[in-house]
């Protein structure tokens, strides 16, 4: 993605990244009232493999008459190089969604593959790719991974990713979250955080949000709707963010009336970059009151 697509980005929220079960219908028909920013109907970790096919059949009759109004629909395919990889993303491509997740992407070729056949099943294809980076070789290749076709961001398979570093804490995985970030925002395109995987731990899940959201990730993945309510919370806004973003513009419009490029504002400095800041906040703002409504 490149800088003129980046309102196209910012349009719209992932603060909450929900997984749902293509094997389970009753999952299907309940995350449509849940209040994820983004659904991702899930083909691969959270499905048997004996029902990987009838759950691509269930999704597909699923999404003949789903509306998902404002939130974001996306599929989450096998692995390529799996039995049923291939032939789930061949099938996607007809669907009514806004992106298709590959997991365990480790080089640009897969994305370019994957952005090809959505091309030839359908031209002018408006379907995302989201590359899930699950490896040491995919943070290591993530740089050129973000700057392929049709990329619009990166979620972090966390769990996959320490068990390959042979790591303890969620603190060992530092650099390896902090360089899949940087490559994101090279190439501006979205980046979310892995799961939680204590799904009954709240406590532990609001943690490792403020975590995330510090570090620069747009939203967290999820394993379960009660996760929800604290990822839109934590990826948010609080009051005082939007108040001093409101006083920042004023302060920074009233210098700029003058003939000055620098405002101060209760002691500290406000500049040109502040004030773009601050008017990201309220468009997310917006974009937050539209998601509610």
């Amino acid at each position: 993605m490149n800088k003129d697509e980046v309102m196209e980005t910012e349009e719209f929220l992932c603060r909450s990244v929900l997984y749902v079960p293509g094997s389970k219908p009753r999952s299907l028909e309940k995350c449509l009232t849940l209040a994820a920013d983004v659904i991702i109907l899930d083909l691969e970790d959270s499905v048997l493999p004996s029902e990987k096919v009838s759950a691509r059949r269930a999704i597909c009759e699923f999404l003949k008459d789903a509306q998902f109004g404002r939130k974001k629909c996306f599929v989450r395919i096998n692995d390529l190089s799996s039995e049923w990889g291939v032939d789930d993303l061949h099938v996607v491509c007809s669907l009514k969604i806004d992106a298709v997740v590959v997991p365990k992407v480790e080089e640009s070729n897969v994305i370019k593959f994957v952005s090809s056949v959505l091309d030839a099943k359908l031209k002018d294809s408006k379907i995302k790719i989201w590359a899930m980076i699950e490896t040491p070789l995919g943070v290591v290749n993530s740089l050129e991974i973000a700057a392929a076709p049709k990329m619009q961001g990166f979620v972090l398979g966390t769990n996959d990713l320490a068990k390959e570093l042979k790591s303890r804490s969620r603190k060992s995985l530092g650099v390896s979250l902090q360089n899949c970030l940087l490559s994101a925002r090279s190439h501006y395109i979205m980046c979310v955080d892995g799961v939680y995987n204590k799904f009954k731990d709240l406590d532990g899940l609001l943690l490792e949000c403020e975590e995330g959201r510090d570090i620069g990730f747009d939203g967290k993945s999820l394993l379960h709707p009660a996760q929800i309510p604290i990822a839109n919370k934590s990826f948010g806004l609080s009051d005082q963010e939007i108040k001093n973003a409101k006083e920042q513009i004023l302060a920074f419009e009233k210098v700029k009336s003058l003939g000055q490029g620098v405002a101060v504002l209760d002691g500290k400095i406000i500049e040109n970059l502040h004030v773009l800041e601050a008017e990201e906040v309220l468009r997310k703002e917006l974009r937050i009151k539209a998601m509610e409504n």
